[in-house]
């Protein structure tokens, strides 16, 4: 998987939260420039989320999302423009290693100006965890099993 700096929203970013709902991941956004986007004749591109470590609450859950917005903070109001959103997925799978990849859905709304990563916590806080994040062309579906000895 070759990735590129400037499409990458999460390194080791912290998913520690207050409380429940709908929050911004504290990492990058992805500038795509003054005009709105239509990535629909580009090749697949892959949005991707992994965990680097474990997310832990209290039996929490959490949904990814990939949305788009006006302004670089991306907003958490209602305003931002939502593209894609997971499952609400339980805090004991996300473990370290754990990986999400979908194709960016190409159909409208178009892509803002700016793109970013939110969470959805339900439940409970999130105490722990880091995720990575980003858009590539080529996704891993390399997998690590258990020596069956």
């Amino acid at each position: 998987m070759i990735l590129d700096s400037r499409l990458e929203f999460a390194d080791a970013v912290a998913l520690s939260t207050a409380g429940t709902g709908l929050r911004l991941v504290a990492g990058s956004q992805v500038d795509t420039g003054t005009v709105e986007r239509d990535f629909g004749v580009s090749d697949s591109l892959w949005f991707v989320v992994q965990v680097d470590t474990a997310v832990v609450g209290t039996s929490s859950t959490v949904a990814f999302i990939l949305a788009s917005d006006a302004t670089e903070a991306i907003a958490i109001d209602g305003t931002a423009t939502i593209h894609y959103e997971s499952a609400a997925i339980a805090e004991a799978t996300l473990v370290a290693g754990y990986q999400l990849a979908v194709k960016m859905p190409m159909e409208l709304p178009v892509y803002e100006r700016f793109l970013g990563v939110l969470i959805r916590v339900g439940a409970a806080a999130l105490s722990a965890g880091k995720i990575n994040a980003f858009l590539t062309h080529d996704v891993s579906r390399l997998k690590h099993y258990n020596d069956g000895i």
